[in-house]
């Protein structure tokens, strides 16, 4: 099937242990597709994944890949998949495995679906993990409903840009904390108040309905902000203190009113297809930050790493041609 370019690294660290190197195509199995990567988004995850943080769970088989999200075009379609067609324009997640920048990904059909006719590969995979993300965290665990009180910590990052302009298309009441530069950024995309996070005292914030936490940090005071009958979601928790936040998510089980919900996307095709409707249709716009090139990934995610993100860091992924069948590239 020959070999493709893919970001990895062989140990855990900063930024510098990122290299480009080269691993065979995936060879697909029949109920599988092979989609030639475009563009690959760059995640809070991707961090914890390369510094260790969650070695418990990535294990210490090396080397790893990185990046969870992808759009490009479908390359092959496996004999017992219907419903996709080779050359088609497609936008993904992994699921529970990373990988995406490299130039070709083996995934189910089930965790694609057709990408966003009036977006670029870039502009799309900027907006697909934030969307699926905040359309499951507001609609579908938290059942937002029009005229409530809604607070996105991190309003300016990948997920939180996606969360204000989905409190919108709710009905809510939006108000976001974000850095001071990217205040007005945030009220360009929704929100009614956007507030400085460093500036601004939790105590005077008000009570909310729903609170979505893009951030992790404080998970406890952040759950005395909700009203009765007020619902949070957690999207992250604070890896340097994580017994915190799990402590905090399991005492709003036990005694709290206000209960912490906690998850990790996941998504399917149906909602990969219902948020490619909603940016065709222009309610929900992509926000790219920066586009990196393939080779400058560990430049993509020391960006993210700095802080002050509007919306997503990108890397372009430049494919190779199609994987030859007989031991090379076509």
């Amino acid at each position: 099937m020959g070999e493709m370019k893919a970001v990895l690294f062989d140990r855990y660290g900063p930024a510098d242990v990122l290299y480009v190197g080269r691993r065979p195509v995936p060879a697909i199995g029949p109920d599988e597709v092979l989609v030639r990567v475009r563009a690959a988004g760059v995640n809070g995850g991707d961090l914890h994944d390369r510094t260790g943080k969650v070695s418990l769970v990535t294990g210490r088989s090396f080397p790893k890949g990185c990046g969870i999200d992808f759009a490009g075009e479908v390359a092959e379609v496996g004999a017992a998949v219907t419903g996709v067609r080779e050359g088609e324009r497609v936008w993904g997640l992994l699921g529970r495995r990373t990988g995406s920048m490299a130039e070709y990904v083996a995934v189910s059909p089930r965790r694609i679906a057709a990408a966003p006719r009036n977006l670029t590969p870039e502009e799309a995979v900027s907006l697909v993990a934030g969307a699926t993300t905040a359309l499951t965290a507001l609609r579908d665990k938290a059942a937002l409903q029009p005229g409530e009180r809604l607070l996105v910590r991190g309003g300016s990052g990948g997920v939180g840009s996606v969360a204000v302009q989905v409190g919108r298309l709710l009905g809510a009441h939006v108000v976001a904390l974000a850095g001071a530069g990217n205040l007005d950024f945030v009220r360009g995309l929704g929100a009614e108040e956007a507030l400085d996070h460093r500036t601004t005292p939790l105590s005077a914030l008000g009570r909310f309905d729903v609170v979505l936490d893009t951030v992790g940090t404080e998970p406890a005071r952040v759950r005395r902000l909700l009203a009765p009958g007020g619902r949070m979601v957690a999207v992250t928790v604070d890896f340097d203190r994580p017994l915190a936040g799990i402590a905090a998510v399991l005492g709003s089980v036990v005694h709290g009113k206000g209960r912490i919900r906690f998850f990790s996307g996941n998504p399917d095709g149906a909602l990969l297809a219902e948020a490619a409707r909603l940016a065709e249709h222009g309610d929900l716009v992509p926000v790219v930050d920066t586009v990196h090139p393939l080779d400058r990934a560990a430049d993509a995610q020391r960006a993210l790493e700095a802080g002050g993100v509007r919306g997503k860091h990108v890397v372009r992924v430049a494919a190779a041609q199609d994987p030859g069948r007989d031991g090379g590239p076509a």
